[in-house]
């Protein structure tokens, strides 16, 4: 069993319960939860290969043009798992620049469909590098926005580390559970903001046999999953 694994397994998790709704996703590791998603308790779910083919046991089911994906969108029928350059404790996105916008240091992706993800459907998050670089105090510029400034569900970020939701009064980032072999303090010391920490903070549940196989020999054969986290 790798941590890579229990992260495919904590990224499944994230569309338990949504039903016939599209499945995005940013990074190879939530692809694959989308897809052990769909091949187990969510045969409902419709995931895509990034572009225009919707996937089923790695083949083509179906088309879904991207000028389609703007209207599933808008009726928030889809549920996607970003990625973010930083993230604060309300879940506020970046991807856009770091440092000061009006002169950053760094350009990166622009605001992409950010915005739009998360005031119409439901978002999560995938972070394969769990440090207080990427959840900061502030970020430096909201791409998408965070619980705060009302969007629609920030659901889960799911990191290396650990799964934290926002299941609190204020809807700030609370830490769910910690992975095998990771502390409670280890991901304190990796966040650079004050999480909730509950009294008692489970592990994040492994893969049972059956998912590991369907890891193992359907899904990800080459293991290019254990390229994806240190």
């Amino acid at each position: 069993m790798t941590r890579a694994e229990t992260c495919v397994v904590a990224c499944a998790e994230a569309w338990r319960g949504d039903g016939a709704i599209l499945a995005s996703s940013a990074g190879l590791i939530p692809h694959l939860g989308a897809r052990l998603a769909q091949a187990t308790f969510a045969p409902d779910l419709l995931v895509s290969d990034g572009e225009a083919t919707l996937l089923r046991d790695g083949r083509a089911e179906g088309w879904l043009p991207f000028r389609s994906v703007f209207a599933t969108v808008a009726a928030g029928a889809r549920h996607v798992m970003m990625g973010a350059s930083q993230l604060d404790r309300f879940g506020n996105q970046n991807i856009s620049c770091v440092g000061p916008w009006e002169k950053p240091t760094s350009q990166l992706l622009c605001v992409r469909g950010a915005p739009g993800n998360t005031v119409n459907h439901p978002v999560s998050y995938w972070i394969p590098r769990h440090s207080p670089r990427v959840f900061v105090e502030a970020v430096d510029m909201v791409s998408g926005v965070g619980h705060d400034r009302n969007a629609h569900e920030i659901r889960v970020v799911v990191t290396d580390l650990a799964v934290l939701d926002f299941a609190t009064p204020d809807r700030s980032m609370r830490l769910r559970s910690t992975h095998p072999g990771v502390t409670v303090d280890d991901v304190v010391a990796a966040t650079g903001f004050a999480l909730t920490i509950p009294d008692d903070v489970p592990p994040t549940r492994e893969p049972d046999d059956e998912e590991l196989k369907l890891i193992r020999d359907l899904l990800d054969p080459a293991g290019a999953r254990e390229r994806e986290i240190r």
